[in-house]
């Protein structure tokens, strides 16, 4: 199969598709692999790098398209990109179609087959590609949240951890899955006061075992959300529906009863974001204020750090993408899983949680997939 590694241009996006080790991944296995002139730089991998791993570089994303019978990205084709796809190709990459109607239009136009790595599954109910992404994001929301606090950002002038005889920030994180497990345990290591809510006790059992009291857990009722923004400096948003849009669950009537200047990450903004006045933002320009309080809502958070993010996502990918390469829509028929990241097969929408976010019809993809 011929493999195609656009370069991404999403604003500020320098992560890559495929990484040299993964290319020659492929070409042992007898692939093609096509490499768009400049696609690695962001991770400090040159052209030559490329072609001593085994591929072809191509000087446009067009000719990438053209002549790919898979396109493997990272971030989710925009306009112009889409626009190239076509009937009888695969597109591998995350999607996050739910709030997304412009790109679901897109993609159905093309007819393509598109696997969204952030719904593909596994066995123990998790989501591995999703997964290594979330671990980074989670750990750059402290970071982040850490330098919003700081007056010359509009934030409340506040550290993190204090220091001995000053309170440390309160962060407040809503979520326990892997986004929020490893901003708390970033926050943890910098001496913040911190609390997780989750409306899973066994998830919270877990966490209260994971961090032997030294971050306290709370149910995920309406109040309890409530009582803790309120009181909290930080507030991470960690909240996944797989598939759909992230729920709401700070309303901006709440910002009112906030600490002035307190700061809310959110991390779900790609699935429409789990504040209501969140909006997407970019690393050039991260944050703006909503009634006197700090939102950071940048779309693409582990874009900030490429050669980690490209790295930890190719070791999570590689095995789906040689199973698509060697077996094509085949391996969407044997593996439940990766069927599972099927989002869009030759104009029908296949995931049930992004058809119910547009009000949109749903295929059954292994009906489709056996026509």
């Amino acid at each position: 199969m011929r493999i195609g590694v656009p370069r991404e241009i999403k604003v500020e996006e320098y992560r890559v598709g495929l990484t040299p080790a993964s290319v020659r991944e492929y070409v042992t296995r007898g692939h093609d692999v096509i490499v768009e002139q400049g696609a690695g730089l962001g991770i400090g991998a040159s052209d030559d790098v490329y072609r001593s791993a085994g591929a072809a570089i191509v000087g446009t994303a067009a000719e990438i398209f053209a002549i790919a019978d898979m396109v493997v990205k990272v971030k989710e084709p925009q306009p112009t990109e889409w626009c190239h796809l076509r009937e009888d190709q695969i597109l591998f990459t995350y999607l996050h179609l739910a709030p997304d109607a412009a790109q679901t239009k897109g993609l159905l136009a093309s007819g393509c087959t598109a696997i969204a790595y952030e719904t593909v599954t596994d066995a123990h109910g998790g989501l591995p590609l999703l997964a290594p992404m979330s671990e980074v994001a989670g750990r750059l929301a402290i970071e982040a949240a850490g330098a919003a606090l700081r007056k010359s950002a509009d934030g409340m002038g506040k550290l993190i951890g204090g220091v001995p005889g000053v309170a440390p920030s309160r962060i407040v994180v809503i979520g326990g899955g892997v986004v929020g497990t490893h901003a708390a345990r970033m926050a943890a290591g910098l001496g913040a006061d911190i609390v997780i809510l989750d409306r899973s006790l066994p998830r919270l059992r877990v966490l209260d075992e994971m961090f032997l009291g030294r971050v306290r857990t709370r149910y995920a009722t309406l109040e309890a959300i409530e009582e803790e923004v309120i009181g909290a400096d930080v507030v991470i948003g960690a909240v996944l529906v797989p598939g759909a849009s992230a729920p709401k669950l700070v309303s901006r009537a709440l910002l009112a009863r906030m600490k002035r200047r307190a700061v809310l990450v959110d991390v779900a903004i790609d699935q429409g974001g789990c504040f209501e006045t969140s909006r997407p933002t970019t690393h050039q320009a991260p944050t703006y204020l909503v009634d006197e309080i700090v939102h950071y809502c940048v779309a693409n958070m582990p874009g900030a750090v490429p050669v980690t993010s490209s790295h930890a996502l190719n070791n999570a990918t590689l095995p789906f993408g040689l199973a698509l390469a060697g077996k094509g829509i085949r391996a969407l028929i044997e593996d439940p899983h990766l069927r599972a990241g099927l989002n869009v097969h030759r104009g029908q929408i296949t995931n049930r949680a992004v058809a119910d976010s547009q009000n949109l019809p749903a295929a059954v993809p292994e009906k489709i997939l056996a026509a």
